[in-house]
């Protein structure tokens, strides 16, 4: 099993070669930052006809956006109800109805620049792996249909039919989403973006960001771009102690393991409709199927620096629970993401300071969420308005003991999984 991202293996989109930044330059919008967020934004800007230079400490994707699991999902992990409790009525339905058109602006972008990112597009399944599970499903699809979401649930033999397996007996199907290689959406959005005249850089982290006068500064190893607005589009990455988004998230993670691919007399009843899918477990388990017919199971957690028998171990467990039929698998592939958690399960956008905007704390939902906040900062940032942004833009206090937080989450994480893999939890 190799420690090693299959998504960086399996794009069908290249990696662009793009040189370091160095010398000093001008330019209307800086962003720092290359996954979904920082070249939607750039992207979105450039087709306003605004000169955007992007630049990247790694390479395009290095974090989050080349990583995760690949569901173009609708709304945030939380039902749509809990959202207006949260943040009160305007703007959780705010929230609700721009992110459950998220994914279109998603399909939208691959179709429109003809990204080749394994795009499909025939709805996500959330499985209720007991009867809490189920309880919860239908108060999730009562408050989707309430808003004229496409949703339903699948039940008994409709539901094995989707899923493939007999421990589930019903599953939320959502129709809006669906599910790409996340890498090569994140390389074809690149590619797009350099296509209408972003200037890019990779290998050049932002290490300090000045006031200059009316504009800002930002200094990197080798040379500098001086700009009157910035992005910081870094989210779960964010290491630097200049940079505030670090001070607005605490850290999470969520490894993954993939199987060779399958043949279909063997695998061709798992999600035959190639829908992603995740269980309803406190600590869930996610699971979809690539281009090549390849088995995928995640969970919350950091896979790195764990023994790969560890690994190897909870993957048997959960393949084993759900699909014995497919007998013993030998997992070629595993890896982790890190993900920008915030106590409340919603995302933050503020300015740290005037010109200045920020985003972090998309919880998981980073594909859609991301690509819906690029566009709303273009928009922002060319005319003030913020309308198509989740929510307006707003200070936030940082959030506090986020060590503990980190350290909390992923104890339970470990703890839940040695329980699987005990078999003390199924």
């Amino acid at each position: 099993m190799q420690e090693r991202c299959l998504w960086y293996d399996t794009s069908p989109e290249p990696a662009l070669q793009l040189a370091p930044l160095e010398g000093h330059h001008t330019s209307e919008v800086v962003v720092i930052g290359s996954g979904i967020t920082g070249l939607s934004t750039a992207l979105h800007l450039a087709e306003a006809g605004v000169d955007v230079t992007l630049i990247e400490a790694g390479d395009i994707p290095s974090g989050g956006s080349g990583r995760n699991v690949g569901f173009v999902n609708a709304g945030l992990w939380i039902p749509p109800e809990d959202i207006v409790k949260r943040l009160g009525e305007a703007d959780g339905e705010r929230v609700n109805t721009l992110l459950g058109g998220a994914p279109a602006e998603v399909f939208s972008l691959i179709e429109r620049f003809g990204i080749n990112c394994d795009a499909t597009r025939t709805g996500t399944l959330h499985l209720a792996h007991n009867g809490k599970g189920e309880q919860e499903l239908a108060r999730r699809v009562e408050q989707f249909q309430r808003r004229g979401a496409p949703v339903e649930l699948l039940e008994d033999d409709v539901c094995y039919q989707h899923v493939g397996t007999k421990r589930i007996k019903k599953a939320l199907l959502d129709r809006r989403a669906g599910t790409i290689n996340p890498t090569a959406y994140t390389r074809g959005l690149a590619k797009a973006a350099h296509g209408l005249g972003v200037k890019m850089h990779t290998q050049t982290p932002a290490t300090g960001v000045i006031r200059q006068g009316d504009d800002w500064q930002v200094m990197t190893p080798k040379g500098s771009i001086k700009a009157p607005r910035v992005v910081l589009a870094t989210n779960a990455y964010t290491d630097d102690d200049w940079n505030q988004v670090r001070q607005h998230f605490f850290a999470g993670h969520y490894f993954q393991v993939a199987s060779p691919p399958l043949p279909d007399e063997l695998a061709g009843d798992i999600l035959p409709g190639k829908q992603g899918a995740w269980d309803t477990r406190k600590v869930l388990s996610s699971i979809r199927r690539d281009a090549h017919g390849r088995l995928l199971l995640g969970s919350l957690g950091k896979g790195e620096g764990k023994p790969l028998s560890y690994i190897r171990c909870w993957a048997e467990r959960v393949q084993q629970y759900y699909f014995p039929q497919l007998g013993k698998i030998d997992w070629q592939y595993t890896w982790t993401g890190c993900i920008a958690f915030t106590p409340d399960n919603t995302l933050r956008l503020f300015e740290p300071a005037p010109g200045i905007v920020a985003v972090t704390g998309y919880n998981g939902r980073g594909v859609t969420t991301g690509t819906v906040v690029g566009k709303g900062f273009a928009k922002y940032l060319t005319s003030g308005d913020d309308t198509l942004l989740p929510m307006p833009i707003r200070a936030h206090s940082p959030i506090k003991a986020k060590p503990l937080w980190t350290a909390g989450y992923e104890s339970g994480f470990t703890l839940y999984h040695t329980g699987q893999c005990l078999r003390l939890l199924a």
